[in-house]
Order: structure tokens, then C-alpha cells, then sequence
């Protein structure tokens, strides 16, 4: 299978299966001498665990990252940082059931089609369990964007029909669906009761937010800073739309509505501009502002309602899904869309450390 890596300089590589004996991902790139440790990876692949409110699956996994090469006594060493997390709770016998069917909504049919095979339990590379290597990994880009003082905020903007209306960046921790707004949150888990009650799941939207960003970063052709994080935050299993800035609002826009008038910086000679609409991306390239985008996240496609659908001989029949799901994707999917944020950034620093003589000239003169 190729596809499972992602990045130039900041590279990373994804393996395993939602029900095999661990997962995990390789890291190449990251620098020598960051402080790394298995507490620090922890936490942020605490944020994705499941079983920590009643509308996640009930799967029991502790989720610990074991680093397995790239770090010695605390300081990465320059070589690729290995890590893996085991599974502990696979209860594969949950579907046993699904061997022969294809389950609406996932990924069953299209890997039948492509490879003759498919690993039936859980959906195997297609389950959702995959992104627990790219939260990994994630920790590390975000501790690099973090020695540059650039903060990521991530978190939930809807869920169904519910839009968070204020934002409260202390309320995102305090509620199970890491919304920015509390009377949302409460709106939200009275949605949520209602689709666990008929048996039906939700979607929503994720937003994320990168502040103190240098502009210059991304290159106007392919390799685009909006284009490479769009490419990052779709590869999400779960991620069916993403927008930057204004989004598709801009096509009810006039031109004087949507252009960002640019302004001496208050700070000095720097530049800035008296709105956003551009999301902090213009030509492909950071001009310094806040960089804003969201993901759109589909409905959980594993319900317990009957649904049709085919088999593997291509006969119609019925299928109910049961064992552990999530009623909605969403909440755990807010540190994933981050990492991906995160990662895409940090290989766009790197790269962007070879864009001009002058600064080579200088970093080389210092040694």
C-alpha cells in the first residue's frame, strides 16, 4: 500500500491496524535537541482516547506510547523518532458478522474493490483508530511550533445543528465536546441524546486557529500552505469538507467585501491587515495574521439502524451494526485536525529555511 506518508523535511509514516497488535509512526526530520518524553506524547494522545464521556466508544484502550528510537535521555538525536502505541481491547469477534457485507458510509466496498482484500475488523488502515500515529506525531510538531512561540487552537464549532456562538478559549477543556461556548455544549449533549435514542449518529465542524505565525511560509505553485493543509486535514477518514478564511462565503462576496486592506504595523515597520478574510493565507503563502480553518466531519457511518446494502457476492441484503462506536466523531477528532495542522506547519518551517540566499548566508556565517 503507498499513500501512508505524509511530508517533505517533517515527514511522517503511519502503520498499523485499528485491530492488529499496536500502531504507530515513524517521524523523520525532527530536529536534534528537543526535549522529548513519553509523558509529553501522553498527553496529547489523551485528548483522542476513547471511553472518556458516554458519547465516545466504549473501547477500553489506555493508549500509552512507547518511543521506540530517536530519543536518548530525554533529548531527540537527530535520527528518526520511532513510536508505537499497542492495542490492548480489540474485541474482533464484534464483526465477525461483517465479514461478507459492506457496511454503508465506510470504506468496506472501496477496499474490496482495489485490493481483492480487506481486514473486515474495525476496518483495519480505514478505521479511525489510524490517526492515533498522526496525534503522535503531532505532539512533537506542535512542542516545535510551541520553541517558536506560534499556538495552535483547535476545537468544536458545531455539532448537528448546533453552532458554538461565543468563544471561551478556558471553556474547550471544561465540556465533552471541546466547544468554546458552554451553552452550546449543553445544546449540543441534548442533540446527541436524541440521535443515541433513535439509534442515529452526528456530525459537525471542527475550527483551528494558528497564531503568531511568521509570514513567508509556503510556496505559490504546488506546494501552497492552504493547499498542503488541505491535502493533510483530508486525509482524515472522517473530514469531508475544508475551508480557509471566509470560506465558501466568499462567493456571495464582492471584491471590496473580501480584500484584506493592508496597514503600517502599530509595532514598528512591519505590515498588517485591518481584516481577515483571507485567512492568513494569501498566494499560497502566510502573510502573518492568524491562520483559520475548519474541517467539516461527517455523521458516524457505523448505526445500529437496519440499512441496505450489498455483499461480497453483490447481493442486496440488510445490515445492523452493532458493538462500540462514537455517536459522534467529533470531539476527538479536534486533536487530529490539530496535528495535522501542526505537522503540515512544521515541515513548512523547515522548508521555508532554504527560500532565501541572504538568510542561508547568515545562518552559515555564524558557525
Amino acid at each position: 500500500m503507498a499513500g501512508s506518508g505524509l511530508g517533505n523535511i517533517f515527514r511522517i509514516t503511519t502503520w498499523g491496524e485499528s485491530h492488529g497488535e499496536a500502531l504507530g509512526v515513524v517521524v523523520d526530520g525532527v530536529p536534534a535537541g528537543m526535549k522529548l518524553s513519553e509523558e509529553h506524547i501522553q498527553a496529547f494522545l489523551d485528548r483522542r482516547r476513547p471511553g472518556r464521556s458516554r458519547y465516545a466508544t466504549a473501547r477500553a484502550e489506555a493508549d500509552r506510547v512507547e518511543i521506540l528510537s530517536g530519543v536518548f535521555e530525554g533529548v531527540t538525536t537527530g535520527t528518526p523518532v520511532s513510536l508505537m502505541i499497542r492495542n490492548q481491547d480489540q474485541h474482533s469477534s464484534d464483526y465477525a458478522d461483517l465479514a461478507d457485507v459492506f457496511r454503508p458510509g465506510h470504506a468496506d466496498y472501496t477496499f474490496w474493490e482495489k485490493y481483492g482484500v480487506r481486514d473486515y475488523r474495525g476496518g483495519g488502515r480505514a478505521s479511525g483508530r489510524e490517526t492515533i500515529g498522526r496525534v503522535a506525531a503531532g505532539a512533537i510538531a506542535v512542542e516545535l511550533l510551541k520553541s517558536l512561540g506560534i499556538r495552535l487552537t483547535t476545537y468544536t464549532r458545531q455539532i448537528g445543528p448546533v453552532n458554538a456562538m461565543v468563544f471561551d478559549r478556558e471553556e474547550i477543556a471544561k465540556n465533552a465536546f471541546c466547544m468554546p461556548d458552554a451553552q452550546a455544549a449543553k445544546e449540543a449533549e441534548r442533540f446527541l441524546d436524541q440521535c443515541m435514542e433513535e439509534r442515529d449518529s452526528a456530525g459537525g465542524v471542527i475550527e483551528c486557529m494558528i497564531e503568531n505565525l511568521p509570514a513567508g511560509l509556503g510556496d505559490p505553485v504546488f506546494e501552497k500552505v492552504d493547499a498542503n493543509l488541505a491535502k493533510a486535514v483530508m486525509s482524515i477518514g472522517a473530514v469531508k469538507g475544508f475551508e480557509i478564511g471566509d470560506g465558501f462565503a466568499v462567493a456571495a462576496q464582492r471584491g471590496s467585501q473580501n480584500n484584506d486592506a493592508f496597514v503600517r504595523s502599530a509595532k514598528g515597520r512591519g505590515v498588517e491587515k485591518t481584516t481577515n478574510h483571507a485567512g492568513g493565507v494569501l498566494g499560497g503563502i502566510t502573510d502573518g495574521s492568524a491562520l483559520v480553518f475548519r474541517a467539516a466531519v461527517k455523521p458516524t457511518p457505523s448505526i445500529s439502524r437496519p440499512q441496505k446494502t450489498v455483499n461480497t457476492h453483490r447481493e442486496d441484503t440488510m445490515i445492523e451494526i452493532h458493538g462500540r462506536h462514537d455517536p459522534v466523531i467529533v470531539p476527538r477528532a479536534v486533536v487530529v485536525v490539530e496535528s495535522m495542522a501542526a505537522l503540515t506547519l512544521a515541515d513548512a518551517l523547515l522548508m521555508n529555511m532554504s527560500a532565501r540566499m541572504d538568510r542561508i548566508v547568515k545562518f552559515y556565517e555564524q558557525l
